[in-house]
């Protein structure tokens, strides 16, 4: 009669892959996490020097993604625009920054493509990469800039985008099945995504109530609605990095930050969700929580 095979053996070796990048995660997060919550606290200068280098990196990464470099045209432009871009925020000029990004993404275009006119890359791609880094730059700092409700939206936006990359990647390991987007990122599934999104939706819950004024009553069914479109932004932006990734056939953008790549690796999230929820303290007025 055969012998019936263990699966122990095999099985171990499979869990095992699973959660291989798990400490590396941890470590880094250790690491990075209190980093930005003490510059978020500390006040806007403290986070504005955080953005500047954060974007500068964003710049790098991106250049060097797309086959230029930094040190020089057309490269050189991408972190040039997006840094001049966020000195004019901090001087609360939004429209020039603005008008900056459009301007410099437009001349960076112009400069990197190929004597083919006709062709759109690569200096489409480079011209993208300011207006992807440079409007999320732009929005943080609008963001953390209002006096009153600076400190807590900023802490709301990245407890939601945390909670959903920590959500997805928990439910997608443990529960698995039906991939989400095979063609573009192969580990992504239906569980992970629908757990991130709970996850986004209950820490922005919880965000808010801990955060609310005076002990305010926490209007629960808008906060939920606000964590829930910044949570599926924030997924957005992780699976449009999956593709921009594969487009270049990359793996991550840089080895910046152990077990995760580069910045923009982990930062996907935020550069998708930051635009959108500073447009929103826009509309509410300042001084007005996002959930308000």
């Amino acid at each position: 009669m055969p012998v019936l095979a263990d699966s122990g053996p095999t099985s171990s070796p499979a869990v095992a892959s699973r959660w291989r990048d798990l400490r590396k995660r941890a470590l880094s997060a250790a690491l990075l996490l209190p980093a930005a919550i003490l510059c978020i606290w500390l006040g806007a200068e403290a986070w504005t020097a955080l953005m500047a280098a954060a974007v500068a990196l964003l710049a790098w990464e991106w250049v060097r993604l797309c086959g230029f470099s930094t040190r020089r045209l057309p490269g050189l432009a991408v972190p040039v625009v997006v840094l001049l871009a966020g000195t004019l925020a901090v001087e609360g000029l939004w429209l020039a920054a603005l008008v900056v990004l459009g301007l410099g993404a437009g001349l960076t275009w112009v400069i990197g493509r190929p004597p083919r006119y006709r062709q759109i890359l690569p200096g489409g791609w480079l011209a993208f990469g300011v207006v992807y880094i440079g409007l999320a730059g732009v929005a943080l700092i609008h963001l953390r800039g209002d006096a009153m409700a600076g400190r807590v939206n900023v802490l709301f936006l990245f407890m939601v985008v945390w909670a959903s990359d920590i959500g997805a990647y928990l439910a997608g390991r443990c529960l698995g099945g039906p991939k989400l987007a095979p063609a573009v990122s192969p580990n992504k599934t239906w569980s992970g995504a629908l757990g991130g999104l709970l996850s986004a939706m209950a820490a922005g819950g919880a965000a808010a109530y801990v955060m609310e004024a005076a002990g305010g009553a926490v209007p629960l069914p808008r906060v939920l609605l606000v964590a829930a479109v910044l949570g599926l932004l924030a997924q957005v932006g992780d699976l449009f990095e999956s593709w921009i990734k594969r487009r270049f056939h990359v793996k991550d953008t840089s080895s910046l930050i152990p077990g995760h790549g580069g910045l923009l690796d982990r930062l996907d999230g935020v550069l998708a969700a930051a635009p959108a929820a500073a447009l929103l303290g826009v509309l509410l007025g300042p001084g007005e929580a996002l959930w308000h």
